[in-house]
């Protein structure tokens, strides 16, 4: 089994209305659900990781990071699966929406910066070569303008 079809299959049985045991309950019910999980798995994590000092800000963040999470995920899955019964491709309707290309074009370009970015910050030193300094001064360089020249 790949990597890719487990994560499909983890997900899916959380987030497919077919596959999932709680299929029987209301979609509300099966929410309310999650996001009791969410908040007991966040409780467990704060206080195994975070001191009492900290233990409110890390659970907060942790708690609504499950939440944010859970809701993006479900999101996003039904969008997919809305899209997959339209399943219209953009060469057959010919609907090239220039917002549409533009926001590709940034998302790639945006990828592009940020992987560029961690490159910089990963590396000690952003040259290969390493620079000792110029061979000449300023001084130096201005010198043959200031002369006169001898006329021979």
């Amino acid at each position: 089994m790949s990597l890719k079809n487990f994560m499909v299959e983890s997900a899916n049985i959380l987030f497919d209305d077919s596959k999932n045991d709680l299929r029987a309950l209301p979609k509300t019910v099966r929410l309310q659900i999650l996001l009791v999980l969410s908040f007991i798995w966040s409780v467990v994590f704060s206080l195994y990781i975070f001191t009492y000092t900290t233990f409110i800000f890390g659970w907060a963040g942790v708690f609504l990071a499950h939440l944010g999470l859970i809701f993006a995920v479900y999101h996003t899955f039904k969008q997919f699966h809305k899209a997959e019964e339209k399943s219209a491709s953009v060469f057959e309707t010919k609907n090239f929406n220039p917002f549409k290309i533009m926001a590709i074009v940034f998302v790639i370009v945006f990828i592009f910066v940020f992987s560029k970015g961690i490159e910089v910050l990963t590396n000690t030193n952003s040259y290969k070569i390493p620079y000792g300094g110029p061979d000449k001064s300023a001084i130096e360089k201005w010198l043959p303008f200031t002369q006169k020249k001898s006329k021979d």
